[in-house]
């Protein structure tokens, strides 16, 4: 017999268990969760105790679902079932859980971020009234690969410097918490990390032209983004100087087809590294 129940702010060590007995034989590849991490989640990605939920078999967890929470939306942040207790409707039963609740509390809108190659993840929300909304591309960058000439730091009145997410935020340039973007690059997630971040920008004595945020002992872009258009002179300058940072290589996940076009960021030395698909519902009282 199976039970079901959300969590309080207090289940952080059950979550952490229930997410390493039933994520990580799925994903050996990834670090265990930690208690530490878990809890960088809930700075960074505002995950949300309450809209966690576990299933379980006598004391032993065998499904969970980590939610994150803000005004504008909830994500599944992660759903997993462990191996021995898959196709028996446990996952099906935490969504339809979630959306219940959120039903009543709010917000109703539900997202999920869900990896192209996971079709039994893609199945289960599309069985569950998630329809997928848009395309989330991941590339990797490599220095090198541009392919236009190399820019200087300084390009006539326009210079390279550095800025923090502070500076756009105050400069109106960060976007607001109605971003296409990612979950995990929008700009809520992007200030509750900022101590974290590197950015540099191209300046004129008039304003900031683009701007390229990023991590660097994770060699990830954040943010990467030109206010004028150039064909991508101004973004070329900004990853030139990304090998003078230490990066030669960098992930830019999950992008969104309004961030920057693809062949733009083919020219600028981008590759394909896989998709997200964005799926969506409605929550609805029954």
């Amino acid at each position: 017999m199976s039970a079901y129940r959300f969590c309080r702010t207090d289940d952080i060590g059950l979550l952490v268990d229930a997410l390493n007995h039933c994520w990580a034989p799925s994903f050996p590849a990834e670090p265990l969760m930690t208690a530490a991490a878990f809890k960088r989640s809930i700075r960074d990605l505002q995950v949300w105790c309450s809209s966690c939920m576990v299933a379980f078999a006598g004391d032993e967890p065998i499904a969970v679902l980590i939610g994150a929470k803000r005004a504008s939306a909830t994500l599944v942040h992660k759903i997993a079932v462990h191996p021995e207790h898959q196709r028996q409707g446990h996952g099906r039963h935490l969504l339809t859980s979630l959306a219940s609740k959120l039903a009543i509390l709010g917000p109703p809108r539900i997202v999920a971020e869900v990896p192209g190659n996971l079709a039994a993840a893609r199945a289960l929300f599309a069985a569950t009234g998630y329809s997928e909304q848009t395309t989330l591309t991941d590339y990797v960058w490599e220095a090198g690969l541009t392919r236009h000439e190399g820019s200087p730091r300084r390009d006539g009145d326009r210079v390279v410097i550095p800025v923090t997410v502070d500076d756009l935020a105050a400069n109106g340039l960060l976007g607001d918490q109605h971003s296409r973007a990612a979950w995990e690059r929008s700009p809520e997630t992007l200030l509750a990390g900022k101590h974290e971040i590197e950015g540099i920008a191209v300046a004129s004595d008039e304003r900031l032209e683009a701007c390229l945020l990023y991590r660097k002992e994770a060699a990830e872009i954040l943010v990467l983004r030109s206010f004028v258009e150039d064909e991508g002179t101004r973004l070329g300058m900004l990853l030139d100087q990304l090998p003078r940072r230490g990066i030669q290589t960098a992930r830019f996940p999950k992008v969104g087809a309004a961030e920057v076009a693809a062949a733009r960021l083919e020219a600028l030395g981008f590759r394909h590294a896989g998709r997200h698909g964005l799926y969506g519902t409605t929550a609805r009282p029954e």
